[in-house]
């Protein structure tokens, strides 16, 4: 982990590149808000959202602390690339997915990208689509629900029961040279070499925007200097135990926006 020195400077202690927001759905832009005040509550400097001018506005809405970088037209496109890569060159890591959208040019978009980016990644929601079977260079967090996975690997897993299932992600994972983190009931996380189980979370948490935290946290713990292995073990660790905390307070009437003010506690709780 990377140890934050007294005389540091800002943007010494973490910088996470977030592309995502569209105009698709309403909601989009707020997705990928959330997981840029994921980021920002892990406990890094800088936050930058690169986003389409409209979708980029409401994503300024949500908080000063968040950069965004927004550019005239309304959807991702191949010409966004060059601007993305160069955006990406000056963060420690990147995230490609939150409310990014399902347009033809923008799923093109993303595939370019991810093919170009020499920074650490993770991939989350559409951009998993985009990338469906696509091999990477080792340093890649997928985070795909079931239906995700299969998109992604054209390995069926949703009938599997949980010995079948890890099997299938963990070589799923050495085939693409990447990390995954299957979300479920149980989270399956794996590197191609090793596998881990997470048991934190509950029912609760299919509510929409719980996945966007996750893909955040990731990032962060990342960017904070761990192996991208522990850092999905760990994000998937601190979302669940957050989701277990509100439901105690809150039964099942807790949203994704509830977690933002929790992950400072489980934060330091797995830093010490």
């Amino acid at each position: 982990m990377h140890k934050r020195s007294k005389l540091s400077h800002k943007g010494e202690n973490g910088k996470v590149l977030i592309i995502g927001g569209s105009d698709d759905l309403v909601g989009a832009p707020a997705l990928a808000a959330m997981s840029a005040l994921a980021c920002m509550r892990s406990g890094i400097d800088l936050v930058t959202v690169f986003a389409p001018e409209k979708p980029g506005f409401v994503i300024n809405s949500f908080a000063p602390d968040l950069i965004v970088k927004k550019f005239k037209d309304q959807k991702f496109s191949n010409k966004n690339v060059l601007a993305a890569i160069e955006l990406s060159e000056t963060n420690d890591v990147v995230l490609i997915g939150p409310g990014l959208g399902r347009k033809k040019e923008t799923l093109a978009f993303a595939k370019e990208f991810v093919k170009k980016c020499k920074k650490p990644i993770v991939i989350d929601a559409d951009a998993i689509k985009a990338c469906a079977g696509m091999k990477f260079n080792g340093a890649t967090i997928l985070t795909p629900h079931e239906m995700e996975f299969e998109i992604f690997s054209e390995e069926k897993i949703t009938e599997k029961n949980l010995a079948e299932k890890k099997k299938i992600v963990l070589e799923t994972a050495k085939k693409h040279n990447c990390n995954i983190l299957l979300k479920g009931h149980i989270d399956i996380i794996s590197n191609g070499k090793k596998i881990a189980l997470n048991k934190t979370g509950n029912s609760g948490m299919t509510v929409g925007g719980t996945g966007d935290v996750l893909a955040g946290l990731c990032s962060a713990y990342v960017s904070l200097g761990m192996e991208l292995f522990d850092a999905a073990k760990k994000a998937a660790f601190v979302n669940g135990k957050i989701g277990d905390e509100l439901l105690k307070e809150k039964g099942f009437g807790f949203i994704a926006s509830d977690f933002i003010e929790k992950i400072p506690k489980w934060t330091k709780k797995i830093l010490k």
